[in-house]
């Protein structure tokens, strides 16, 4: 266990560095900060000093080196948009980000399982197949339209939510903000976190529909029946627990796409995160700032997978005991 630990942290290492050299070198191609810096009126000279300045003359692979260095004594450059040091700017935003992401998940999650264990154990009724039916809309419908939709429903004609921001927050130390400790807060985080969770919620439920229906049809389940055991322990503690080992693989990756894309719900709604910066940035082809973004999110998507890994030894028995770590010896 603890050698398979350590051989999924240096993978982590690799796909950090891999991840941060090619947005790096990508990001040097896209856009000339310079001219965004300066305008159209500066002269030649004034773009070479400049140039300088920002080390932009260097060899890109000599700039890499340079904006890694920065990275490992915590370091992520100044931004050429705001002048303002990198890792302040995603400090002050990740919050946002943060909050919503998790909401957004933790709504698909405590909807999804449940709805998906539900329509999997009454396949055949008519709320079923209603339920199945009403879950393509989170599938068929972008999420920029279902914002926009939500908007219109809660926020113009009835006058419920707002349309747009964060609401008020509250300082809990450290430069983190929240918004769940206000009332105008909670309502702010209401409709982002359900348009972003929704298609998650979908994705869940329909997941965990198909894994109970596939375990509920193995021999060991038919044993138990046969052996009198009640339905709500066959249905639960055998069915839902073996069926959940996939689905815990796919709520990881989808918590990594959920913070990494909120982009378009951050955009749709004005929210003051990550996804707001990104497009603010991208407009001004600001790479440092890009950079230590994706950086960033490879950081969060590998570190995510390693937790999934390790969330596996609590719902199945077979990885406490090292058997899904251990070498598989010949037959």
């Amino acid at each position: 266990m603890g050698r398979f630990i350590l051989k999924r942290l240096f993978e982590t290492i690799l796909v950090v560095i891999t991840a941060a050299l090619a947005c790096f070198v990508l990001l040097r191609y896209v856009g000339d900060p310079v001219n965004n810096m300066l305008g159209q009126a500066a002269t030649i000279e004034q773009r070479e000093t400049m140039r300088r300045a920002l080390g932009l003359e260097d060899p890109v692979f000599t700039q890499f080196l340079g904006f890694l260095g920065q990275v490992l004594s915590g370091n992520l450059g100044v931004s050429y948009r705001f002048s303002t040091p990198v890792a302040r700017l995603l400090l002050d935003r990740l919050p946002a980000t943060l909050e919503l992401s998790l909401c957004a998940m933790l709504m698909a999650i405590l909807l999804g399982v449940p709805l998906g264990v539900w329509t999997a154990l009454h396949r055949r009724t008519v709320m079923s197949e209603l339920v199945l039916i009403a879950s393509l809309v989170g599938v068929a419908l972008p999420t920029f339209l279902i914002g926009i939709i939500l908007i219109l429903i809660f926020s113009v004609w009835l006058a419920w939510l707002p349309a747009f921001g964060r609401g008020a927050t509250i300082a809990i130390g450290g430069g983190w903000t929240t918004g769940l400790l206000t009332a105008s807060g909670l309502k702010s985080l209401i409709l982002p976190s359900l348009t972003l969770g929704l298609f998650q919620m979908t994705l869940i439920m329909r997941l965990v529909r198909a894994e109970m229906l596939e375990v509920l049809r193995t021999d060991y389940i038919k044993f138990a029946r046969a052996r009198g055991l009640k339905n709500t322990t066959i249905n639960y503690d055998h069915a839902l627990r073996n069926a959940f080992i996939p689905v815990m693989t796919i709520i990881g990756l989808q918590f990594g796409n959920v913070f990494a894309f909120s982009i378009i719900v951050e955009t749709v709604f004005q929210w003051p995160g990550l996804g707001l910066l990104v497009i603010q940035s991208i407009q001004f082809a600001d790479a440092p700032l890009l950079a230590a973004y994706l950086v960033l999110i490879a950081l969060g998507f590998a570190l995510i997978n390693l937790a999934v890994d390790l969330m596996y030894a609590v719902v199945d028995p077979r990885v406490r005991g090292g058997a899904a770590f251990a070498p598989r010896s010949a037959a």
